[in-house]
């Protein structure tokens, strides 16, 4: 609805209420836009639908990705999206992430945990939900800025700017975006996962991203001792997500299947199999196991056949199972192939490093089976970008014959080579990775899981140098307030961002001419006018 129409809807139905002549309805009608949406579950619908269109466009223009950054605070993602609008005039396909490493290491109440699902499982609701309630107050502060600037012009009398502002109110663009949100391994069984996936959908959650190794054995995708499960185990669970997703009413409901294969060199169990051939047949195909004489069997051993032959798979002191070596590519083929066709909308394959062509090796062969298969990919902080590119230029350039030999390829990190040529080379294939590798390799969605972990740790240690430092308040002025200023950071008035503008719209609408309102003369963020 316009915002007239909202007024005029108001109007009428103040009018029929005699008692509420103090309700004004222009008041009425900012206040339903300023809190658009109800329930959690009216963000995941909206939500939901917007990442399916950024699907679809994908498939039809594959330079159409998406991205998005990690969260780990309410704050960080209104900011984020704050700066999309600023910079960008748009929050088209930018969404924002939900990372269990982030909620493990800064949102558990035991203190900084590992990635291993030791931390509350209802954290993770509990920072979608906070994610979402500062974005709604984004969206009330920016409108709220908009409403005020209407009423200047209808004081001044300037027609045309009101019509201005109130076609920008009429198209005003939310910050209310997609978030995927990491319920790691689904924090136990599947009707475990269900209890929680309905929690993150009714908090606003349109996308679910589950891994299939075990979930009390749950490790960092870029850590060893990573331990996976049968096929029909992760299906359970992806199952019980969707599920989660029918119940309560968001038929698009977005599940991203990862596979954790390609480093996880143990599985929890061997796979049951009907016949030869089924998918726990083709799981435990990959175990490293010998062949056996039914004389040397001894007691306690496990057993299976293989192509007619009695085979012992080679079990750990840990009772796991391990996979022969140089398989992980095929697992995770299989793994992505079997999610597609059992409900999974999107995929997520965990590397150890960013490397296009081995991604796009993988992918292909998905793509023969499912066409339309399409990635979610951690630009992770756990690689070493600078390295790991600097020697993939390096190898190019030895492998097409070009002299090397100003380059120490064990020290190609050094600073010495920062602005070297092999450098510069890597440093533009790594500005580009997201728009080859989306065209190469089939990625829709790129994120980095953690990146206002490192970026809150970076400027904290700068501000402590300078503060605690011979700058003092000037490394605090210097670097921070006066860049906010230079740069329009919206926080600079940190008071309106927190709020307090909207509580003296609500004090004036609620009190009339004896309203205490904040924002008086003597208000010191009156410094920032100009």
């Amino acid at each position: 609805m316009s915002y007239q129409s909202l007024v005029d809807s108001a109007a009428k139905l103040i009018n029929n209420h005699p008692s509420w002549n103090g309700i004004a309805p222009e008041a009425v009608a900012r206040m339903q836009l300023q809190n658009r949406f109800k329930t959690g579950l009216d963000i995941a619908r909206y939500t939901a639908a917007i990442m399916r269109r950024d699907m679809a466009a994908y498939d039809a223009d594959p330079s159409k990705y998406t991205q998005s950054l990690g969260c780990w605070h309410g704050f960080i993602g209104q900011q984020k999206m704050i700066s999309v609008k600023k910079h960008f005039g748009s929050t088209e396909r930018r969404y924002l992430y939900l990372s269990g490493w982030m909620v493990a290491a800064l949102r558990s109440e035991f203190g900084p945990l590992p990635d291993q699902s030791m931390h509350e499982k209802t954290s993770v609701p509990a920072l979608i939900e906070e994610l979402y309630t500062f974005l709604r107050q984004a969206d009330a502060r920016e409108l709220g800025l908009l409403f005020r600037d209407l009423d200047k012009a209808r004081e001044a009398g300037d027609a045309n700017k009101a019509a201005e502002i109130q076609h920008k109110i009429d198209n005003y663009q939310t910050h209310v975006v997609p978030i995927i949100a990491d319920i790691d391994a689904g924090f136990g069984n599947a009707e475990a996962t269900y209890l929680l996936a309905k929690k993150m959908i009714e908090a606003g959650a349109c996308a679910l991203q589950i891994e299939n190794q075990v979930s009390d054995e749950k490790q960092c995708g870029h850590q060893d001792g990573k331990v996976t499960v049968p096929h029909e185990e992760f299906i359970a669970k992806v199952r019980a997500i969707r599920y989660a997703f029918l119940e309560l009413g968001v038929d698009d409901g977005i599940i991203v299947a990862r596979t954790d294969s390609l480093g996880a060199g143990l599985t929890k169990q061997i796979a049951f199999s009907a016949e030869e051939g089924d998918i726990g047949d083709q799981y435990n195909s990959f175990l490293d196991a010998e062949e056996v004489n039914p004389a040397e069997i001894r007691n306690g051993e496990v057993l299976i056949t293989r192509n007619g032959k009695l085979m012992k798979p080679k079990r750990l002191r840990s009772n796991l199972y391990q996979f022969r070596p140089g398989t992980g590519e095929d697992r995770v083929v299989l793994d992505c192939i079997n999610a597609l066709q059992n409900g999974a909308d999107l995929l997520w394959i965990e590397t150890e490093k960013p490397h296009i062509e081995q991604i796009a090796g993988m992918v292909d062969r998905i793509r023969a089976v499912i066409p339309n298969a399409k990635l979610v990919y951690n630009n992770s902080p756990s690689f070493n970008w600078t390295l790991n590119f600097r020697q993939q230029v390096y190898d190019a350039w030895k492998e097409a014959g070009k002299d090397v030999s100003a380059y120490d390829r064990s020290k190609l990190m050094s600073a010495e080579y920062d602005n070297s040529e092999l450098a510069r080379e890597a440093d533009e294939k790594i500005r580009t990775f997201q728009r080859d590798a989306s065209r190469r390799a089939g990625i829709f969605h790129h994120l980095i899981t953690l990146p206002t972990y490192h970026t809150a740790a970076l400027s904290t240690d700068n501000l402590a140098r300078e503060y605690f430092g011979d700058q003092a308040m000037l490394g605090y002025v210097a670097n921070v307030q006066r860049k906010e200023i230079r740069e329009g950071i919206a926080c600079v008035k940190h008071q309106n961002m927190a709020g307090s503008d909207i509580g003296d719209d609500h004090k004036e609408y609620f009190a009339g001419e004896a309203a205490l309102k904040a924002a008086g003369e003597n208000n010191t963020m009156n410094q920032f006018a100009a």
